[in-house]
């Protein structure tokens, strides 16, 4: 089943970031790494709260007793939705992970490379 978590928005697998020294790094793939750890051994605890346009389930899920959107976003491994903007503000003045230096958000990186939106699962599996 494909699930999108609401309240954040994470890098597209090919999508790349810029360090603070202008080195670009494959932020996707660590942000990918970070959240297969998470979840390694982990159960996993979803809410379903509808179906976005493409047909996915929209959930709030967790793992560990807390919540697997603000984990990610407070890792600095995703943009927030209003859900986790305080939450991403820690991350970004703290300069963690995709906040380390200049960011095109996912959905500008995915307009301009003309991708569709992904799946948690594939996201994480591919």
């Amino acid at each position: 089943m494909r699930i999108r978590l609401t309240g954040l928005d994470a890098p597209e697998l090919d999508q790349t970031c810029t360090d603070a020294a202008g080195v670009s790094w494959s932020c996707s793939r660590q942000a990918r790494g970070f959240v297969a750890r998470l979840l390694e051994g982990q159960p996993v605890t979803c809410r379903p709260e509808g179906r976005d346009r493409y047909r996915r389930v929209l959930a709030r899920c967790s793992v560990s007793g807390g919540d697997l959107g603000a984990s990610i976003v407070g890792a600095g491994w995703a943009v927030a939705e209003i859900d986790h903007a305080l939450v991403e503000a820690g991350a970004r003045t703290a300069r963690r992970a995709i906040w380390a230096g200049p960011f095109e958000s996912p959905t500008n990186w995915r307009r301009d490379h003309g991708q569709e939106p992904s799946g948690l699962w594939e996201w994480i599996r591919a």
